[in-house]
């Protein structure tokens, strides 16, 4: 019994390392968070604007084409590192929407006013509900949505040039024709 008792603990730590293998094992990305929303229509949502004279963004202005959808907030680093990118990509023509995540829409507009503004349309999604919706886990996130206003793809954490060139940019073409 005291053998059995003393190999209890090695037997955890076995299967607690199996558990956690799994999905290398499975060949997954253990970094990739999946979604639920992935080929499903973007919630329906009518965001305020950053200021009462601005207009705010709705899940209507989503459809049409395709887009980039950026989740983002003025307190975020990384979305401070992907900003400049996505100014670059929006003067190459790519339509790119902003939802300002649990951010005050003062500290959201002197966030854009300092690193410069790629969106075509900004909402303030103040209390996070919306994030909540699309399955937000935290900022930044990037959303790919096609012309049926279907999201097709989902990346977490910073864009990089790495990534907006070999799967934002080649998926938003594909989706395009």
């Amino acid at each position: 019994m005291r053998r059995v008792l003393a190999l209890l603990p090695l037997a955890v730590v076995l299967a607690l390392i199996g558990a956690l293998a799994w999905p290398i094992l499975e060949g997954r990305d253990p970094r990739e968070l999946p979604s639920v929303l992935l080929d499903k229509p973007v919630p329906p949502f009518e965001l305020p604007g950053l200021a009462a004279d601005l207009d705010g963004l709705s899940s209507e202005e989503l459809s049409g084409r395709p887009v980039l959808v950026n989740v983002f907030a003025s307190w975020c680093a990384p979305c401070r590192q992907e900003i400049p990118l996505f100014v670059r990509l929006a003067a190459e023509g790519v339509p790119i929407y902003g939802i300002a995540y649990k951010d005050e829409p003062e500290a959201t507009r002197r966030f854009l006013s300092q690193l410069g503004d790629p969106y075509r349309g900004v909402g303030v999604d103040r209390d996070g509900r919306l994030g909540i919706e699309f399955g937000v886990y935290g900022v930044p996130e990037t959303y790919v949505v096609d012309t049926n206003g279907r999201i097709r793809h989902r990346h977490v954490g910073e864009v990089t040039e790495s990534v907006a060139r070999r799967t934002l940019m080649p998926l938003l073409e594909e989706l395009s024709k």
